[in-house]
């Protein structure tokens, strides 16, 4: 029988029910044990994912440490609100446990160099839980940008990932706590766009960046932000912007401008269902003949053959395998702890920024 990476799922959020059946879907991962604080929730968690997703030997139902020293455990996966996240990242370091963090990582980039710095020097992989980053899309978008024709000189990429959250919502969930979740749609959701525009410029850094806190909410007396804007500038004078929101309508769209043309992917977080994930390159005509003034769009759709959730070859389930794969592997990629800070530091002076006035502000790291 080939190895198997173990999990462990530290928590019980919604989204752990995804990941649960993306590591049941790998092909390389088991999940031994599921923690909560306690034991009734992570036995009514194990039986409601059994019933719909089974593994062979169901996960045990254990507490947060109790699941850190089981020997059966190799990695964790940990879901838990970011406001107490860092303490479990730097504890699952410490017991030799490789790291699959939800996002965003931490409250600032102080906490997020903290667990990276820990899971580095424990020799244990740290990876945030950004399903996008592992689909098949990305290689063929990626080559259309680079292939100097469709796209031509890189000058802008925005973007926008919002939703339009209840009254239910703004009354209970965690992601307007203040002390759980003080980034709110910031974090949420910006912390996908910021993603993007960092992967589109290779993960170069901003020289600097605004942004600005359009609406805030607060349950606890912590006000987090509901809606904001951001705007990026990077070396060479690419620019960029994003917009998150709890307050607008479902959308998830980003957009890449160049010189020549120009990209478009109307779900680059989740891709809409069906078995594509796909983006358009547009490159419009406008001709003057005459009195007559023509725009002509001229686009061309490609798509990756990926189904868009719950499948072998999904994104949730690409991202267990390959985590799975370097947890076997015994070498560690700690560009992927590297990039989860470089998010983190953009984040965070766009925040900043925001609380003083929208002033620029330097982002290095």
């Amino acid at each position: 029988m080939p190895p198997v990476c173990r999990w462990g799922i530290l928590g019980t959020a919604n989204i752990a029910r995804k990941n649960w059946k993306g590591i049941r879907l790998s092909g390389n991962g088991v999940v031994a044990a599921v923690a909560s604080r306690t034991p009734d929730r992570a036995k009514a968690f194990i039986a409601e994912c059994q019933a719909e997703v089974p593994f062979t030997e169901a996960p045990a139902a254990v507490g947060y440490d109790e699941l850190l020293a089981r020997e059966d455990v190799d990695a964790v996966y940990i879901p838990l609100p970011t406001g107490i996240r860092k303490e479990w990242v730097l504890k699952a370091a410490a017991a030799g446990k490789h790291v699959l963090c939800e996002k965003p990582c931490g409250t600032d980039a102080t906490e997020v160099r903290a667990m990276t710095d820990a899971c580095k020097a424990a020799g244990v992989q740290f990876m945030d839980g950004v399903m996008f980053m592992h689909s098949a899309r990305l290689p063929l978008l990626r080559k259309v940008l680079d292939d100097g024709n469709s796209v031509g000189e890189l000058r802008r990429v925005t973007s926008q990932f919002s939703f339009a959250a209840g009254a239910d919502f703004l009354g209970g969930n965690i992601r307007v706590s203040g002390a759980l979740e003080p980034l709110g749609a910031l974090g949420d959701l910006g912390w996908y766009n910021i993603r993007f525009a960092l992967w589109v410029m290779k993960f170069a850094l901003p020289d600097r960046v605004t942004g600005r806190v359009l609406n805030e909410y607060a349950t606890d007396g912590r006000p987090v932000p509901l809606e904001f804007a951001g705007e990026l500038f990077f070396p060479g004078g690419v620019s960029g912007s994003f917009y998150c929101s709890f307050r607008t309508e479902l959308q998830q769209w980003a957009h890449v401008s160049g010189d020549k043309g120009s990209v478009t992917v109307e779900d680059f977080v989740l891709p809409y269902h069906g078995s594509e994930a796909a983006f358009t390159v547009q490159k419009p005509v406008f001709r003057v003949k005459g009195c007559s003034f023509q725009m002509e769009p001229h686009p061309t759709r490609i798509a990756a053959h990926e189904a868009s959730d719950g499948r072998e070859d999904a994104q949730e389930t690409n991202m267990a395998r390959r985590f799975g794969e370097l947890v076997l592997g015994g070498k560690p990629d700690h560009s992927w702890a590297d990039i989860a800070l470089k998010t983190q530091l953009v984040l965070d002076a766009c925040l900043r920024s925001a609380r003083d006035g929208s002033r620029v502000v330097g982002v290095t790291g």
